[in-house]
């Protein structure tokens, strides 16, 4: 995005995500005459404070830090309390120094220094991006905070079981069980190292809450889909969050899948999006079919996000890409809250194709389920080339139910199942 095309002030964060570096460094107004967001020609952003010095007539510029590390709202924050101190009497920039003079000194065995050890050895060992990312975001939010800055020797059980238990009280069972793996692992790390002797994170799982038993993700039928997709059509949300969820509609793909895509991973000529091991569930490559619909999408969003390494990237600094709660929100939005789920999608398009005499070797192929067996060694190309038209033909039959479908039209979808099923006979 050109900064002439920037409309309104102050700017959204899509737009400062979109905002293109020139030949030379600019800055652009964020608000008003105080907070500017710069942009240098590498494309690296951050925030500037235009302000004077007490008992000066010069104007100075004070960094505020990077985008997106700091948020529009953080930097926001910051500027109120620079200019409470202007307005004593005080410079921020010598404030500043002085505070950093005050501050305590860092404890040397602490739980932040342990897990940054263990992390970098994750990472070390090729861990995969999604495993690193959770692991970032499980640290930053639910266990630094209560522990981060105690000495290893002084944590204790309780503080542990006090972590799991804020977690499960919000009902994330599922990040409950991943937080005290990975607590297990800090702290079997730490004793290897000699910087513990013990584990209070040990026997957990004996006092975990029990999570409520899974139910089928919901979803919807054939004759429910008309009214959802024109509800979908017409839906307030934001760009890159509405194009993942068409993307988890119209390919029948993992809601995890989708909200770590990059760019590199699509072949826009042959309509392919390459999944790799790291991001995949059963950990193995995988292929995916784009039709025309979803191809036209990323089009159109590459304008937006095209020159961030993720297709759906976060606005805010938690996570690299939007959450996992995003495409479930979007169809919440629409009135479709219980009733219909990103991973529900799946079972939709699952079931819609059985029903249209579709191979069942077909469709497991697209979902990327593996069969039992020997024949349950997976190819990431199976089925590939009927694949393709398989889901051309569901994006396009899909399309035509939300614009109403005829019976002459009907007649023309069940006659291409007809003749692709025997184009491609075994």
């Amino acid at each position: 995005m050109k900064r002439s095309e920037i409309k309104r002030r102050p700017m959204a964060d899509t737009v400062l995500a979109a905002l293109e570096p020139e030949d030379k460094e600019y800055r652009e107004k964020y608000n008003d005459d105080r907070l500017y967001f710069t942009i240098n020609p590498s494309g690296r952003k951050r925030w500037d404070l235009r302000y004077k010095k007490p008992g000066s007539q010069t104007w100075s510029w004070l960094g505020l830090g990077s985008y997106p590390k700091v948020s529009a709202k953080q930097a926001k924050e910051e500027v109120t309390k620079i200019i409470a101190l202007l307005d004593a009497g005080i410079d921020p920039v010598k404030e500043k120094d002085k505070s950093k003079t005050l501050e305590p000194a860092p404890v040397i065995n602490s739980f932040r220094s342990a897990a940054e050890g263990w992390y970098q050895k994750k990472v070390d060992d090729g861990r995969a991006e999604k495993t690193l990312a959770g692991i970032r975001i499980c640290l930053k939010n639910d266990i630094m905070p209560a522990i981060g800055d105690k000495e290893m020797t002084t944590i204790t059980r309780a503080d542990c079981a006090a972590i799991q238990e804020k977690i499960e009280k919000r009902g994330a069972h599922n990040t409950s069980e991943k937080a005290r793996t990975w607590l297990n692992q800090i702290f079997g790390w730490a004793i290897a190292k000699g910087l513990t002797e013990n584990n209070p994170a040990s026997n957990l799982a004996d006092i975990a809450a029990k999570a409520p038993e899974e139910k089928q993700y919901p979803h919807l039928l054939e004759a429910e889909l008309p009214d959802f997709l024109n509800a979908l059509r017409k839906s307030p949300s934001r760009m890159i969050a509405l194009t993942a969820s068409w993307m988890v509609v119209r390919t029948a793909s993992r809601p995890g899948m989708v909200r770590f895509a990059e760019w590199t991973q699509i072949d826009f000529e042959a309509k392919l999006w390459s999944v790799p091991n790291d991001i995949m569930k059963m950990g193995r490559d995988h292929l995916v079919p784009l039709p025309d619909k979803v191809i036209e999408d990323l089009i159109e969003l590459r304008k937006l996000t095209g020159r961030s390494r993720y297709i759906f990237p976060s606005a805010g600094d938690k996570c690299p890409v939007i959450s996992d709660g995003t495409i479930n929100k979007v169809f919440k939005l629409v009135g479709y809250e219980g009733k219909m789920t990103g991973h529900g999608s799946r079972h939709t398009c699952k079931t819609l194709l059985s029903e249209h005499g579709w191979p069942n070797d077909w469709s497991e192929a697209q979902l990327a389920h593996k069969k039992p067996g020997l024949k349950g060694v997976y190819d990431k190309a199976a089925y590939l080339v009927p694949r393709i038209k398989m889901m051309q033909w569901y994006s396009d039959y899909i399309t035509a139910l939300e614009l109403g479908m005829k019976p002459d039209k009907q007649k023309e979808f069940q006659k291409r199942v007809v003749q692709i099923k025997s184009e491609h006979a075994e």
